[in-house]
């Protein structure tokens, strides 16, 4: 049965994936297994862990069912999110040898990225489980991978920013250029009404400040769902976190630290009092889990 989670995908784009994937691969002639592998063989495959992590990856059973209904059969042992030891064994699949052959390594290549994903993410998500922070991913996503790499930080813990350019409204320091500072606030607030028009309305828009004297500025602007303090140091969030509350604005404006933030930085970001931290390395940096298929 499709889990919660998994409902969440676009499972026609991952099928397209899969099977552009499978085509790069050369699986429509495997040259080895047609010299070597008997043809009307069946076998029963393993995946099991090599290494401590988190999984996901449960699309990518749900994909085997329905790409092979009538060649595979697949019983995953495994659920998104659920932390895995070395040794231990994600799904049973039984089919033509020939065919497991074929797809092995796509299939691996699928997982062992979704579930390097889900692992650093998780790593962050317990780091700052003490506070209430939130970890954020960006959009620094392998290339037609966006949808993936999201659905693995979910399985992880953590929170999904804007998908792409098309959902949100985030204004960075060069959609600011050439503005004093002086004229951020007015600047800003006409930028509100012009994003007011847009039809469908933005999930939510955020602002960019570089220092406490344009957050300053960007705090006066009514509307702003987020700020985004890039590249602060601890003693300015802190000191953003409590200019923001004193002016009344606890609980509608969210404050987002960037830039830099690593696994060891990352509880002190958040002690700061900030609602949440992005953290491009969950996607952009994180190392393949090892995982392998074995016959029974």
């Amino acid at each position: 049965m499709m889990t919660v989670m998994a409902r969440l995908l676009d499972r026609q784009r991952l099928r397209r994936q899969w099977e552009d994937a499978l085509q790069e691969d050369g699986a429509e002639r495997d040259l080895t297994s047609l010299a070597v592998a008997p043809e009307r063989r069946i076998v029963t495959v393993e995946l099991r862990a090599r290494q401590a992590g988190v999984f996901a990856g449960v699309p990518m059973f749900d994909l085997l069912r329905e790409a092979y209904p009538a060649q595979l059969t697949v019983a995953p042992d495994v659920a998104d999110g659920r932390r895995i030891a070395a040794g231990d064994r994600l799904a049973v699949v039984t089919g033509p040898l020939r065919l497991l052959l074929a797809i092995e390594r796509t299939l691996l290549n699928f997982l062992q990225r979704l579930c390097g994903v889900a692992t650093l993410t998780r790593a962050y998500v317990d780091a700052v489980a003490s506070t209430p922070a939130r970890i954020y991913d960006t959009r620094k996503t392998v290339p037609g991978w966006r949808h993936l790499d999201k659905y693995a930080v979910r399985c992880g813990g953590g929170h999904n920013h804007r998908m792409g350019l098309h959902d949100a409204v985030l204004v960075k320091d060069n959609h600011l250029a050439g503005i004093e500072p002086a004229r951020l606030t007015a600047a800003a607030s006409a930028m509100m009404a012009d994003i007011a028009s847009l039809s469908p309305p933005p999930d939510f828009v955020e602002f960019e400040a570089d220092d406490l004297q344009a957050f300053d500025a960007l705090l006066k602007v009514p509307g702003i769902d987020v700020i985004l303090l890039d590249n602060f140091s601890l003693a300015d969030m802190r000191e953003a976190v409590a200019r923001r509350n004193a002016a009344g604005l606890a609980g509608r404006l969210q404050l987002e630290a960037s830039g830099g933030v690593s696994i060891a930085s990352v509880l002190a970001v958040a002690e700061t009092g900030v609602d949440r931290i992005a953290v491009g390395a969950i996607t952009h940096s994180a190392p393949a889990l090892d995982i392998g298929i074995d016959a029974c």
